[in-house]
């Protein structure tokens, strides 16, 4: 009875409802790089984009040449493309610490532009397949919808991660020792913690988190070099209405904002491309800040 005084069918609104859980799990595990960078760092990451690609086309790349398969592409791109993200922070990214935030927007977004550009070049704009793996083909059969494998996989690794992540960070000594790190860093050193170190390799983390999200993007969407910019300004929208530096707004925000854009595709499909951007620009009316940040 319900579905009939909405106009839609079960199958039709679940279905959506799903593919919105989905780009809320990439949404979710994107801007949480981005947060973790932003927030700790104070580094606006345009690159993260471009990194969320390279962890896609990694995979790509090492079944490709290697005939490596998914799993092994799920433990090594993540390492490979963070360790990149090391020699960028330590070679560019660290002159910029002191500057304003503008600085670092311009040279990520340069870097974003360049690896975009390389990958372009070699193997042009044409998606490159990527299937799916053998042990999470097909899918369940819920009565009301069909759920497959490989998406509901997707949801469950982008939870696990995103809150543990968020656990480490506010729950743990390492997580209070980087906070720290990055609020007094004089004081943290005093104590013998190598804040440098430390810094470097959450920026490493952070991009380490946009490749999986791209070896897990892999097998849903078509390899392209320009995955990274279709999906940056969305993502960049989530981490501005969560609330810019906040891990948890982040994650709940992604996830949340996912389910609205599915639910805009059933009862209003035209919005469903700027609904996100609509809400942001009402956030920022009622609450500068965004829904989870701090006013300084």
């Amino acid at each position: 009875m319900l579905f009939d005084l909405l106009g839609v069918t079960p199958q039709a609104l679940f279905s959506q409802l799903l593919l919105g859980l989905i780009n809320g799990s990439f949404y979710a595990m994107l801007s949480l790089g981005l947060a973790i960078i932003f927030g700790l760092l104070n580094i606006i990451n345009f690159t993260h984009g471009a990194q969320y690609m390279l962890g896609a086309f990694g995979s790509w790349m090492l079944l490709h040449y290697t005939g490596l398969n998914y799993w092994y592409a799920l433990f090594l791109v993540p390492i490979a493309v963070g360790f990149t993200g090391v020699i960028l922070e330590r070679l560019l990214i660290s002159r910029l610490y002191h500057l304003d935030h503008l600085y670092g927007l311009l040279l990520t977004f340069g870097l974003a532009l360049i690896i975009q550009g390389l990958l372009r070049n070699e193997y042009g704009i044409s998606g490159k397949p990527y299937a799916i793996p053998e042990q999470l083909r097909g899918g369940q059969n819920l009565g009301f919808m069909f759920l497959p494998n490989y998406r509901a996989w997707v949801i469950a690794v982008s939870i696990v991660v995103c809150f543990g992540t968020w656990y480490m960070i506010e729950r743990t000594r390492l997580g209070a020792y980087l906070r720290a790190a990055t609020e007094n860093p004089t004081l943290v050193n005093a104590f013998g913690i190598n804040v440098p170190l430390m810094i470097t390799a959450t920026y490493g983390f952070g991009v380490a988190l946009a490749a999986l999200a791209g070896v897990l993007a892999a097998p849903i969407y078509s390899v392209h070099p320009n995955m990274g910019a279709d999906l940056i300004i969305v993502v960049f929208a989530v981490v501005v209405i969560g609330g810019m530096g906040s891990i948890l707004g982040a994650i709940l925000t992604g996830f949340g904002l996912g389910l609205v854009e599915g639910l805009t595709r059933v009862f209003y499909p035209e919005a469903s491309a700027v609904v996100i951007f609509v809400i942001m620009a009402i956030v920022l009316l009622v609450k500068p800040a965004g829904l989870f940040g701090r006013t300084v």
